[in-house]
């Protein structure tokens, strides 16, 4: 993914968090939640999966590198060798 993608999609779920159309709407949505919590719940599991995939294919690689104490060339030397 690349960040401007990223930030595109971050920006309108921002917007999309707000649903001041649901405000004044009481209707229920399979007779027992109102259409603003159910939409909530929808959103809730939208966005859960839009920073998984962030997650999955974004993550700068470098860093979980780093972290493990992995140098480049010691990488490199490994790759070689597979």
């Amino acid at each position: 993914m690349k960040k401007i993608t990223i930030l595109i999609v971050f920006l309108i779920l921002m917007v999309l968090h707000q649903d001041f159309w649901n405000w004044d709407n009481s209707d229920l949505v399979f007779g027992i939640m109102p259409v603003a919590l159910a939409y909530h719940a929808a959103y809730s599991m939208v966005v859960a999966i839009f920073w998984a995939l962030v997650i999955r294919f974004a993550w700068p690689k470098d860093i979980e590198e780093w972290a493990d104490g992995k140098d480049s060339e010691e990488l490199n030397s490994k790759e070689d060798q597979s």
